[in-house]
């Protein structure tokens, strides 16, 4: 190797912060091959991350400019304060490089897209863990020389590509690079590999890149309004429930009342979505006069998620539909008859096996020890099942069927019974503190998913509904259960509502 002593060639420093699955891979590939091409000296280097979600792969890679007879020593990892483009495939990750000093304001160009991929911190959080978008924009912001900003993920998307093809645009059009737009091309016709979509998000992303409007500040994912009721059922067995919203329910409502009933009704049957109006039905004539907006808005939009709980049946059904099997097809880039596997873990505990039993049987394993000692041994090792195969999916066709009997089983039961308890506290607090029980209706948050998650939540649940009890006659009850709600939201161990509860001076 000879060290450049006397000559000083330009050099250009790029760091790509992606996650598994995003491309980063490809995407330095190309860059590589970019300047190669034109003569100048590559080099790319990778660190992966702890796992696809804790840590981003971190690929650095340094372009020579043509250095006859020579040849450059380079680095193998991104140094603080001597990177001139960063490029991250997701918002958080441009913050993060920010954080290791990777951004420099008078030099480095930052493209990055401004959708999330969350991270497993913020998964855990019961509530609303999401970090704060718009605070790491504004870091990000103010750290970057250049800033090229965009939705890259719903921009390759739209045009039947990758998110490494639209990076790769954005950065074509940033100009932080010494080639043309159609050298970019060039990269992506020799690949030779969904060549036609590739272009198009190139093509597209370069717009954006010399756009002089900044993009719209991405919706807060936590967010979302009800879709307006339709005037058509999509079958004649969902119409008489449409026409019965439109008769017997204010119309603040119709639109969350639509789509409670085409949750529960996909949960289970148009028998269940008729029960779930006669639910909200009766919280809102218990009401004095006309029913405050939110408190019809909550109940309509709580009663729907409590009756559609999480459970092995409902696990199966999702797995197995046609519309997930497609999304898995976008999300690899699969192409037309290409053959996309997909394994599915499962480890149930002995008690959700048991609640897809009739509630008669489950009494009857609950009295044998012995029985429940067999079926724990059989189902510690789990299951790994392959949807793509015969085999599998109708293994798990075969648990989502039971929804038919859902009924009679004892989760259901279960369910059922705590539905009621929830309900009949909300009717009885209803006549007294309209507030309180509007942030009773709230506390249904907590409940989500199966399992532990599910255990958890609804032990937080139940201590809630015996605080509202205790809270019951003050003239801050509703706020005060505002805040415990918040509290138990707030971390997965249940440490922050315990803290709340005393300063209360609560025994819930």
């Amino acid at each position: 190797m000879t060290r450049l002593s006397h000559l000083k060639p330009r050099t250009i420093h790029l760091a790509i912060l992606a996650l598994g699955g995003q491309g980063g891979g490809v995407l330095v590939d190309w860059i590589v091959d970019l300047a190669e091409h034109a003569g100048w000296t590559a080099q790319s280097t990778s660190v992966a991350g702890v796992a696809q979600r804790t840590g981003a792969t971190i690929y650095y890679i340094e372009l020579v400019e043509p250095t006859p007879g020579l040849r450059p020593v380079m680095a193998q990892m991104a140094v603080p304060g001597d990177v001139d483009v960063l490029i991250a495939a997701e918002l958080m990750e441009a913050g993060r490089a920010v954080q290791r000093g990777f951004v420099t304001p008078d030099r480095t160009t930052v493209i990055t897209s401004n959708h999330r991929t969350y991270s497993v911190e913020e998964k855990m959080v019961p509530g609303n863990g999401i970090a704060n978008s718009e605070a790491v924009l504004d870091i990000v912001r103010k750290q970057a020389r250049q800033l090229v900003i965009d939705d890259m993920q719903a921009l390759a998307v739209s045009q039947g590509s990758v998110i490494s093809a639209s990076l790769f645009g954005a950065l074509a059009g940033s100009g932080a690079l010494p080639f043309s737009v159609s050298d970019f091309e060039a990269v992506v016709e020799r690949s030779g590999v969904g060549v036609k979509p590739s272009i198009a998000a190139l093509r597209a992303a370069v717009g954006v890149a010399k756009s002089s409007e900044p993009p719209s500040p991405p919706a807060d994912a936590m967010l979302t309004a009800a879709r307006p009721l339709p005037e058509r059922a999509r079958s004649a067995k969902l119409q008489p429930l449409l026409d019965r919203v439109r008769r017997d329910f204010p119309q603040v409502i119709w639109n969350w009342l639509g789509e409670g009933i085409a949750r529960v009704v996909d949960y289970q049957d148009v028998e269940y979505g008729n029960e779930y109006l006669d639910r909200v039905a009766h919280v809102l004539a218990i009401c004095q006069g006309p029913a405050d907006k939110d408190l019809a808005i909550e109940a309509a939009r709580w009663i729907a998620v409590a009756m559609s709980y999480d459970d092995v049946i409902r696990v199966a059904d999702l797995k197995t539909r046609g519309e997930r099997t497609a999304r898995l097809r976008r999300e690899v880039g699969a192409e037309e008859g290409d053959v996309v596997g997909s394994e599915e873990y499962f480890h149930p505990r002995l008690e959700e096996i048991i609640g897809l039993l009739p509630n008669g049987i489950a009494n009857w394993i609950d009295g044998s020890s012995m029985i429940q000692k067999n079926l724990a041994q059989l189902l510690d090792n789990g299951r790994r099942i392959h949807t793509h195969t015969l085999r599998g999916h109708l293994q798990l066709r075969f648990v989502a069927n039971l929804r038919r009997w859902r009924r009679g089983s004892r989760r259901h039961v279960e369910e059922k019974a705590h539905l009621e308890m929830w309900l009949s506290e909300v009717h009885r607090v209803l006549t007294q503190d309209p507030a309180l029980a509007l942030e009773l209706l709230r506390c249904r948050r907590l409940i989500k998913g199966y399992s532990d998650t599910h255990a958890r939540g609804s032990g937080r649940f139940d201590r809630l509904l015996r605080a509202s009890r205790e809270l019951s006659g003050r003239a801050d009850a509703g706020q005060a259960l505002s805040r415990l709600r918040e509290a138990a939201l707030s971390d997965a161990e249940g440490t922050a509502l315990s803290t709340q509860l005393q300063k209360m001076s609560l025994t819930a």
